[in-house]
């Protein structure tokens, strides 16, 4: 007997795996309103060096700063520098102010700004830029705000994905409730930008947690065909959280009560650990067949499927567990040491470096689209509704691999020909950038609903580890990438596109896992592929 034969009688879809569902909503709310929480945290406002003395007036205050401050080449006044001594008011214009074109005054030498910077507050009335004037030389420091957080994301991921498949996926839930909110509290704490990027580190590790755990542990009490539909719906929590991030960002305008505000949710998160149960396919797997057993039990009740103690008898649940229990202890090394699951491990690799590196690199640049900076995120968040609906009719109909494969191409495409589109055409522009958002998000759901199709069971939450920290490699790379707009303005969006475009082409080679059983051990990866053995087996059954 199989496991997916016990979970047919007490029930593969029901109100115990929509509780679930329920219950694991909160970690997918919670993510993307940290992961993409630097679009408020570190918003830089339009700033310029700090001038003691400046008149209230705004006509007079407009001119004491032409006097003060340079222009730069647009007409704009320079953010970054002062003059070491003042213009004189005739001085304050392009050509002077009793002067002709043909005696121009030179320009007076410049210094960077002495006393700081002030900074409109019309938008923000805080951010780590302001709070710790990370702007100029500095500005870099901004950027690596994100980098920071996405290096502990990847450590998290290593971690989290190796001890959840030793000691439980629900055990490790709760570790990443409890310090993604002390860590949390911390960081809205920090004094300095030291102490912010180490603790903002330390929670993208602990948030790593919810990234690998939450997907495996409502696919392992799911069958064959809810997976797919369960794995969109847990997505649109995501999507969710994107558009929530919007509302919360406009509502709270100060960096360190907004922080407090995304993190606070992880305390009724950890009471709701209480009616979250572990993955019988673990437990399992594990040998612990009576608290299998129990989880069981309590599954057909909340299902009303008519299984007594006699029905999920201990002999029957000992040959499952027997078939499935683990010789060794799960390691990194198991995902590389048979050809297949090699295969498997490397092209999910560079699918989801291409996932991260493509979604990250859009969703964290929501300037120069026309629209302010919650409109932009409002907006980013519901197309990716479309998307989910797009995943849901394709990985039914096309499968799970052309599904990654043709959503990853479309991301590309869309990233390419914004490249070619002058900044002119603003409505194309911005239709081509939202669509690329929607297929990079579209391509995100795709792969944790493939993914975890593609692992035993034996290796679910390490192989989901693995190929987390590689996304997460991708993910801190790509708002680094954004600076090399001061080499060429379109070559962040080449590189986002052809890395994504390369992402497209590896997804071919995988498996496809439709309408296939969960492998539960890395003899049933070794076979044929899925698919084609499940029609095997029916064909020698018929």
């Amino acid at each position: 007997m199989s496991f997916e034969e016990l979970l047919s009688q007490v029930g593969g879809f029901g109100p115990f795996q929509l509780r679930n569902l329920v219950l694991l909503a909160l970690p997918r709310l919670l993510l993307p309103l940290h992961f993409l929480l630097p679009v408020f945290l570190a918003a830089m406002p339009a700033h310029h060096c700090a001038v003691p003395g400046a008149p209230d007036n705004s006509s007079s205050r407009e001119e004491w700063l032409r006097a003060h401050l340079p222009q730069e080449p647009d007409g704009t006044l320079s953010s970054c520098l002062r003059f070491t001594h003042p213009r004189s008011p005739s001085n304050s214009t392009l050509w002077g102010g009793g002067h002709s074109p043909g005696t121009l005054e030179p320009e007076p030498p410049t210094v960077a700004c002495p006393q700081g910077w002030e900074y409109d507050r019309s938008e923000f009335s805080s951010t780590i830029v302001t709070e710790w004037d990370l702007v100029c030389e500095q500005k870099g420091l901004n950027r690596a705000t994100s980098t920071f957080f996405f290096v502990g994301v990847l450590v998290g991921a290593v971690a989290f994905g190796y001890l959840a498949d030793r000691f439980g996926r629900r055990r490790l839930l709760l570790v990443a409730y409890v310090s993604t909110l002390v860590l949390g509290l911390v960081s809205a704490a920090s004094v300095s930008y030291a102490m912010f990027a180490v603790t903002r580190t330390l929670t993208g590790t602990a948030l790593a947690g919810f990234t690998i755990i939450v997907m495996p542990l409502e696919l392992e009490w799911l069958d064959v065909g809810h997976r797919t539909v369960a794995g969109v719906l847990s997505g649109t929590f995501w999507t969710g959280g994107v558009m929530l991030l919007a509302l919360v960002g406009y509502l709270i305008r100060d960096w360190r009560w907004l922080l407090l505000a995304v993190t606070l949710p992880c305390a009724p998160g950890i009471l709701s650990l209480w009616w979250v149960p572990e993955s019988a396919r673990w437990l399992l797997t594990q040998g612990r067949v009576e608290e299998a057993h129990r989880y069981l039990l309590h599954c057909a009740k909340l299902n009303r499927r008519p299984v007594g103690e006699g029905g999920l008898s201990w002999e029957a649940l000992s040959k499952v567990a027997a078939g499935e229990r683990v010789k060794q202890r799960p390691s990194y090394p198991d995902l590389f040491r048979t050809p297949r699951l090699r295969h498997i491990s490397l092209c999910c690799m560079l699918v989801w470096f291409g996932v991260n590196f493509s979604y990250y690199g859009l969703s964290l640049n929501v300037s120069g689209l026309g629209l302010n900076l919650y409109q932009t995120q409002l907006l980013f968040g519901a197309v990716e509704l479309p998307s989910k609906l797009l995943v849901y009719v394709a990985v039914r109909r096309a499968g799970r691999r052309l599904t990654q494969a043709g959503t990853l191409l479309g991301a590309a495409l869309a990233l390419g020909v914004r490249t070619l589109v002058p900044s002119e055409w603003g409505l194309w522009s911005t239709a081509l950038e939202v669509m690329g958002k929607g297929f990079s998000e579209a391509a995100f759901t795709t792969a944790y609903l493939f993914t975890s199709e593609l692992y035993p069971t034996v290796l679910r939450q390490t192989g989901m580890g693995y190929t987390a920290l590689v996304g997460r490699l991708g993910g801190s790379l790509a708002p680094l990438v954004a600076l090399l707009d001061g080499v060429w303005l379109s070559l962040p969006k080449l590189t986002y596109g052809g890395v994504t475009l390369l992402a497209a082409c590896t997804a071919l080679l995988l498996p496809e896992t439709k309408l296939a059983k969960l492998p539960e051990t890395i003899q049933d990866v070794e076979r044929k592929s899925l698919p084609e053995e499940e029609m095997h087996m029916k064909q020698l059954e018929d």
